[in-house]
C-alpha cells in the first residue's frame, strides 16, 4: 500500500486527465467513484488497476468491496484534500478506482428466440444514457447498441445515472450499417421511435427478436433509422408537447414490450 499526501503526485495527475473523455480513450481507463459503483464493476468481470481509498471518509465503516486478491502496489491511501481533488461525488464515500476498459465487439452476442436489443443513436447527455441503461437492465434487455455516439459511456455522470448498471449490461459501440446488418442477419424486427411514427407504441407485437430504436435528444432518429427501421413508431402525445425526454420514452415503451411478452 502507497501513502499520497500531495496533489502534485503524478498518479494523481494522471487520475485528473482521466477525467476527459479523450484522455480516458487514449489511456483505455475510466474512473469510478464509490463503494457501491466499484463493487458492481469488479461483480461484472471489470479490471481494476489501482484502487484509491481515503481513511477519513472511510472512518469506522468496516466495507470490503469484491475486489478478488489486489497487490499492495495497485493499492493507494489518499489523504482528505487529496482525495477530494480526484472524486466527482459532493458526498464521496472514500473510494476510487481505475479500471481498464474493455469493448464488447457485436459479434459476441449470444441471442435467444426472445432477444430484446436497445439502439440509440446520437444521444447526447450522460444523464439520459445513463437513465436509459438503468431502464435496459430493469426490463433484461439482451444488448444496448449505441451508434453516433455523442457522449462517452464511462462518463461518471454515465455510471452515475445508470447506477452501475453500465457494467452489467452488453453494450456495444458500432455503426449504423454494421448495427442494421447485424439486425437482419439475426432476424431482429427493428421499432424506430418518431413522433412521425404510423402506428401508436401499443398497436404493435413485441413478440419474437425485437429492437427499439431511439434517437437524440434534439433531432430524434437520422433519416437512415427513418428508412432502415421496419416500423416506425410513436407515443401519443396531448396538449402543446410533440415530444419527450428520450430516456422516458425508452422506458414507456420496454415496459410496453415486456408485459406484451410476459403474456
Amino acid at each position: 500500500m502507497i501513502k499520497i499526501t500531495s496533489a502534485s503526485n503524478q498518479l494523481i495527475k494522471d487520475v485528473c486527465l482521466l477525467k476527459k473523455a479523450s484522455e480516458r480513450k487514449k489511456q483505455g481507463l475510466f474512473l469510478v467513484d464509490g463503494f457501491r459503483e466499484i463493487n458492481l464493476a469488479s461483480e461484472a468481470g471489470a479490471e481494476i488497476v489501482k484502487l484509491l481509498y481515503c481513511p477519513e471518509y472511510i472512518g469506522d465503516n468496516n466495507k470490503r468491496t469484491n475486489l478478488g486478491l489486489l497487490k499492495d502496489e495497485q493499492l493507494f491511501e489518499l489523504s482528505k484534500n487529496v482525495f477530494e481533488k480526484i472524486c466527482f461525488k459532493e458526498n464521496p464515500d472514500g473510494f476510487l478506482a481505475i479500471i481498464k476498459i474493455k469493448e464488447k465487439e457485436i459479434g459476441e452476442l449470444k441471442l435467444k428466440d426472445d432477444a430484446l436489443v436497445v439502439v440509440l443513436e446520437g444521444v447526447e447527455k450522460p444523464g439520459n444514457l445513463g437513465a436509459i441503461i438503468r431502464t435496459a437492465a430493469a426490463v433484461g434487455v439482451t444488448a444496448i447498441i449505441v451508434n453516433e455516439s455523442q457522449t462517452d459511456i464511462y462518463n461518471p455522470n454515465v455510471i452515475r445515472a445508470s447506477e452501475g448498471q453500465v457494467f452489467s449490461q452488453n453494450i456495444i459501440i458500432v455503426s449504423q450499417k454494421e448495427t442494421v446488418n447485424w439486425l437482419k442477419d439475426n432476424k431482429i424486427m427493428s421499432f424506430g421511435a418518431a413522433t412521425t411514427g404510423a402506428k401508436k407504441y401499443t398497436e404493435c407485437d413485441y413478440s419474437g427478436r425485437i429492437a427499439i430504436i431511439l434517437g437524440s435528444e434534439s433531432d430524434g432518429l437520422s433519416d437512415f433509422w427513418l428508412k432502415s427501421a421496419n416500423k416506425l413508431i410513436k407515443i401519443p402525445m396531448k396538449g402543446k408537447i410533440d415530444s419527450l425526454n428520450v430516456s422516458v420514452s425508452a422506458a414507456i415503451i420496454l415496459f410496453e414490450a415486456v408485459k406484451q411478452r410476459e403474456k
